[in-house]
């Protein structure tokens, strides 16, 4: 694991290396770099063992049902703890819920890896596992989310926030293709590497600064807690982009049966599937430094549905393929498409709420948003249980693109606004 002292040099020496370019102003300062680093590490930890749980549980049960039971691992601590998750991110120093959460997700993939090498690997405990992981990921998304303002400055928030996303999809293309490299070599190198990438997430964590409380009551309260959630209510136009996001990912969840795809219809292996993985992360990893570069600055309402129908046809696009490279291209679209929706939502939220909320309001909109994306796998798995994986992911991106019709004339605020400004 990488000294405090090893890593301040590596986050001096990136904000050196990128801050004299305008589309990376974020680097310029050193608790963002950390904070980029860190959630790089985490996020190539988590897609690396996404990869081996997925084709371990589908070789043990050969069941899609079963891979849809993932998702629900992952949903069910997120939608239980998302509130109490947004409490303690506005409660207590951010980085102090970062580092606790780290913690326990290195414990768990360590954990796995012991178990790996003892033989002792089986569905329900991989099962146990994500749960744990779905707990940490609770705590450190409305913590993660929160934080990031208070990392720059005003003027640098949308290219801080493009930059956090792209740091995100860049271990989401290496994280599948490398867990599925190391998978040709048994499941142990794969969980031995995710340990590894959350301890280097770790010390990123450890040498941010402390930041003050500005709203710290004295105890835990409901109404406190549900602050959040009203805050939402009262706003038509977050209110809007959220519901638009919960209901298109719901239904195009499609990458929950990618293990399916890979094994049943392209016929790969490991590695194939996580090609197939990282290929909306390298569509989404494109447009973010696009973004960065590039932010958008006028229609920023009509952008936000065209795109969400987008990613509605390249969902029916990959389900219909039977072409492994044409499936890669679709995936591709898919990601471009969702990262410009994601950039659109993320800045409304963070310019919309005070800083003294952002730990709540993060809470709710992980439970719309964020949770969504494990009951979408859940709706999937199911589905495709019934009916098959291609009917289930053409039905998908066609609910995809009739939600963003209906919402685009539930919400006509947030269709017509303009700019990503307060």
């Amino acid at each position: 694991m990488f000294s405090s002292c090893a890593l301040s040099r590596a986050c001096l020496f990136h904000r050196c290396l990128l801050s004299q370019y305008g589309g990376f102003a974020a680097f310029r300062y050193r608790d963002f770099t950390a904070f980029y680093i860190a959630r790089t590490f985490n996020a190539l930890a988590v897609r690396m063992v996404d990869v081996a749980i997925g084709w371990l549980i589908y070789q043990m049960t050969g069941s899609a049902f079963a891979l849809g039971l993932v998702g629900l691992c992952i949903f069910v601590p997120n939608i239980l703890l998302a509130l109490p998750a947004g409490q303690i991110a506005d409660m207590y120093d951010r980085k102090h819920v970062l580092v606790a959460c780290n913690l326990l997700s290195a414990s768990a993939a360590i954990g796995l890896f012991v178990a790996s090498v003892s033989g002792h690997l089986s569905v329900p405990l991989l099962y146990a596992v994500i749960v744990i992981f779905g707990i940490a990921r609770a705590f450190s998304g409305a913590s993660s989310q929160a934080i990031v303002p208070s990392l720059v400055p005003p003027q640098h928030l949308g290219n801080a926030i493009a930059l956090s996303s792209a740091a995100y999809q860049t271990a989401t293309i290496g994280g599948p293709a490398i867990g599925g490299l190391l998978f040709a070599f048994g499941g142990t190198f794969v969980f031995g590497a995710t340990a590894f990438c959350f301890c280097t997430g770790l010390v990123g964590y450890l040498i941010l600064r402390r930041r003050g409380v500005t709203d710290r009551p004295d105890k835990f309260s409901l109404a406190y807690m549900t602050a959040g959630l009203s805050f939402i209510f009262s706003k038509p136009i977050l209110l809007g982009a959220i519901t638009l996001d919960l209901f298109a990912v719901l239904l195009g969840g499609a990458t929950a049966l990618l293990p399916i795809f890979a094994a049943d219809i392209f016929l790969v292996d490991p590695f194939g599937l996580g090609l197939l993985r990282s290929a909306p992360a390298v569509g989404a990893l494109v447009m973010s430094i696009a973004l960065a570069h590039y932010p958008l600055r006028r229609r920023a309402g009509l952008r936000l549905f065209q795109t969400v129908a987008l990613f509605g046809i390249a969902t029916i696009g990959f389900g219909l393929s039977t072409n492994f490279y044409v499936a890669l291209g679709f995936l591709f679209v898919l990601g471009a498409a969702d990262m410009i929706s994601v950039f659109i939502r993320s800045s409304l939220i963070q310019i919309e709420t005070p800083d003294e909320m952002r730990g709540r309001v993060a809470a709710v909109n992980m439970v719309f948003v964020g949770a969504s994306n494990e009951l979408g796998e859940f709706e999937s798995g199911a589905v495709a249980a019934l009916i098959g994986p291609v009917p289930a992911v053409v039905a998908g991106g066609l609910g995809t693109i009739l939600v963003a019709v209906i919402c685009a004339r539930r919400f006509p605020q947030l269709y017509r606004r303009d700019a990503l400004t307060g």
